[in-house]
């Protein structure tokens, strides 16, 4: 699509913005969630200093909203996933249950993320 189709020509649509935050969450969960990971584990097996390093960053509030930010974004990846695959299935492909699946799906994206983050706390 255009650059200049943007603004009076098109309007943005439900559909289109999920399944670009679908691919900026994916890039999200490669480029930085996966990496943190890694270096916890890294440090939790390079022994007390290195682990208390890690976890002295993920306290921290960049930490911590690297976190809250990750937990999102894999909550967000995960959920549609799911409906990704009900779509393979060639379930929910009729234009209503399309933008139905779709709020489904961010409210499970959001029910998701409350109910880990308060497990976690």
């Amino acid at each position: 699509m255009s650059p200049y189709m943007l603004g009076p020509y098109y309007r943005f649509q439900l559909t289109s913005f999920l399944s670009i935050v679908s691919r900026l969450t994916g890039v999200f969960l490669t480029v930085v969630s996966t990496p943190l990971v890694i270096w916890w584990l890294v440090a939790l097996a390079l022994g007390p200093e290195a682990f208390a390093q890690a976890k002295g960053f993920m306290g921290s509030v960049p930490g911590i909203v690297l976190m809250v930010f990750s937990l999102f974004c894999l909550c967000y990846h995960f959920a549609n996933g799911i409906r990704h695959l009900l779509w393979d299935t060639g379930r929910f492909l009729e234009l209503h249950n399309v933008y139905r699946s779709g709020w489904i799906m961010v409210a499970a994206t959001l029910v998701l993320f409350v109910l880990t983050w308060w497990s976690a706390s």
